[in-house]
């Protein structure tokens, strides 16, 4: 099955040929309607994940449904190839069930709006949005169990619907789905505004195409897929070698007392493609930490993460996919099986580009970023006031970015480009929470030549008794070092009672507690570094300890002594190195995985007090775990 496209007018596009201005007036014309998407859903939605975390992305598509700008590749020609229904003007179709569009979005909490760009009875474009909805009901707050074990657990599950039918709003569509989550006002503001920030992009679009002609328009969005399937290719053909490479990565658990889960992909070049193949990842989880990846979305993260890393100037788009073979075995932890649970997927999808950058630098290691892009770490944390009213708050948090050849990795920073932090001033006037500390986590990024960025440490004190949960990773599972760099540190959750009494809590945890005064301590993890630690500057050593980002006892892992005046000791700086250098290999490993992942394992389950041994959950018959 496949969509209908119904014209008033069919006629084919004409090809022409573009000059250099135009082609350049219209790509920037693109890309500032892709930021005018942003900025229409940020004026006007109201949950903070949104407007302020930037939880949401764009996308512009040619007619043929190829993504031309924006950040996540199209999801569109998969949809229209299994959708039924018609695709006429006046329509925008809205979905949220991942399994409806092969995993172009990956959990339910993401609504997907999309518009059919009509000139003149012909189909032009599309234009579309998909952010991430506080609420859409299941069997916790937020909607994302830790413990799902089926994707009807996590709440409502919209399939391909129109929204808007030759132009007419279906009101009563609208008013099922908000009935099914506990934050109605923010979902229904939030998709208003996703179909606001669609229709602005598609009025740009229109008048792109009236100014230039159809026709132009049209072909200079081809031109665009091509000049991007030129460069990559030769992107390719430099970074990517004949020989299969392999790198393998690890989810620390999944919430339920299984883990670690290995996620390995083994990449080579084959008459000019790339070939990416994820054999030998570990088979889905039972709980919800499954990562539904879409193919297209998989070849978005490959060429985003070749652009950025040899040449950033170019424009992403769909063009240079048929230069990536992507192979996911089915039920797989990448390509689980309906109706496996994927609201938590988002510690996989945040390993996949640490991955990438562990395949891509082993030919060209001085292109080789270290480990710590890894998770999107997530607090919730909900109840009811005094007042008896409702309160529910969603925040992501931000870990350490890794080391990088051009420099040190920002400390706690986002996994997303476009993310920002949810202030909190925002955080303590619309919830009954304090932030007591937010700081940078001296020494939690990994030792190099170019410092891994900081974790942070951020210590809510709850005002309110309630619920939280946290989701997060990183924390037995080490953020690696590569080029000699060291590994960065590992995130720890911390519950302190009024009393002071403290206890170490897991970085998977639902339904947890907690009472007015309590403080939770939310750390999380510190980047990888790069290069040789020996080799960084102790002047510059010095300086970061002035600013906190480094402690006087860490400034050892650069070999770098401080004087009793705060200064570098010069003469015990350079006998410090000679021992450290005479101590170690002549050849620093390529990467750092650090301490054995099992040491690793035990230490965090000894201080959460987890049953253990945590493993894989294939490994163990289930029932004999229940009955430990």
């Amino acid at each position: 099955m496949s969509a209908r496209i119904v014209q008033s007018n069919a006629t084919p596009f004409s090809p022409v040929e573009i000059d250099p201005v135009t082609l350049d007036i219209i790509e920037n014309a693109l890309r500032n309607a892709r930021n005018e998407m942003d900025a229409t859903l940020v004026r006007t939605a109201m949950s903070p994940g949104i407007p302020e975390q930037g939880d949401s992305f764009p996308l512009i598509a040619d007619h043929k449904g190829r993504m031309i700008v924006g950040q996540f590749g199209s999801y569109i020609g998969p949809f229209l190839e299994g959708y039924a229904g018609t695709v006429e003007e006046g329509d925008m179709i809205m979905l949220s069930d991942p399994y409806s569009v092969d995993g172009a979005i990956s959990h339910s909490n993401d609504w997907l709006v999309l518009l059919p760009v009509f000139k003149d009875g012909r189909l032009i474009a599309y234009t579309s949005m998909f952010g991430h909805m506080s609420d859409i009901g299941g069997k916790v707050a937020g909607s994302m169990p830790i413990d799902a074990t089926s994707i009807f657990q996590e709440g409502v599950r919209i399939p391909p619907v129109k929204i808007w039918k030759q132009g007419l709003y279906n009101a009563d569509l609208v008013a099922l789905i908000m009935h099914q989550v506990r934050t109605p006002e923010w979902c229904k503001a939030d998709l208003n505004a996703l179909v606001a920030s669609c229709r602005v992009a598609a009025r740009r679009v229109v008048e792109m195409a009236e100014r230039f002609g159809d026709d132009v328009f049209v072909s200079a969005c081809e031109e665009l897929l091509a000049r991007n399937h030129r460069a990559m290719a030769s992107l390719i053909e430099t970074a990517v070698g004949d020989e299969p490479v392999s790198f393998e990565d690890y989810i620390c658990d999944d919430g339920m007392g299984y883990g670690p889960y290995k996620i390995r992909c083994t990449m080579w070049k084959e008459k000019g493609r790339v070939v990416l193949d994820f054999d030998g990842t570990d088979p889905q989880s039972q709980a919800s930490i499954n990562f539904f990846l879409n193919e297209n979305m998989f070849r978005m993260f490959f060429g985003i993460y070749m652009i950025m890393v040899f040449d950033p100037q170019i424009l992403f788009n769909d063009g240079f996919y048929d230069l990536i073979d992507v192979r996911i075995p089915e039920g797989s932890l990448l390509k689980p099986k309906f109706p496996a649970a994927l609201s938590g997927r988002t510690h996989a999808l945040g390993r996949i580009f640490d991955i990438l950058g562990g395949l891509l630098g082993q030919k060209t290691p001085e292109f080789l970023n270290a480990a710590g892009f890894s998770s999107s770490p997530h607090l919730f944390y909900s109840g009811t006031d005094k007042s008896g009213e409702w309160f529910q708050l969603f925040q992501i948090g931000f870990g350490g970015i890794p080391g990088r050849p051009l420099g040190d990795g920002p400390d706690g920073h986002s996994l997303w480009p476009n993310f920002t932090n949810v202030p909190n001033e925002f955080l303590e006037r619309y919830f009954p929470l304090v932030i007591e500390r937010y700081e940078t986590v001296a020494d939690s990024g990994g030792a190099g030549l170019h410092r891994g960025g900081n974790g942070i440490l951020m210590s809510y004190r709850f005002l309110e008794p309630g619920m939280i949960a946290i989701h997060d990773d990183r924390w037995f599972v080490s953020p690696w070092g590569v080029n000699g760099g060291e590994p960065g540190a590992r995130a720890k959750k911390i519950l302190e009672k009024p009393d002071g009494t403290q206890t170490v809590v897991g970085n998977k945890v639902e339904d947890l507690a907690v009472e007015a005064d309590d403080i939770l301590h939310f750390i999380t993890w510190g980047g990888g570094g790069w290069g040789d630690p020996l080799a960084r500057d102790p002047a510059l050593v010095a300086m970061e300890i002035g600013q906190g980002l480094v402690t006087v006892a860490g400034a050892k892992a650069y070999g770098v002594v401080i004087g009793a005046d705060g200064t570098v000791d010069a003469a015990a700086t350079e006998a410090l190195r000679t021992q450290l250098r005479a101590a170690r290999p002549e050849t620093l490993p390529l990467f750092n995985h650090g301490a054995d992942i099992e040491a690793k394992r035990a230490n965090c389950l000894a201080e959460t007090g987890l049953p253990g041994p945590i493993q894989p959950k294939w490994h163990v018959p289930a029932l004999a775990v229940a009955a430990e």
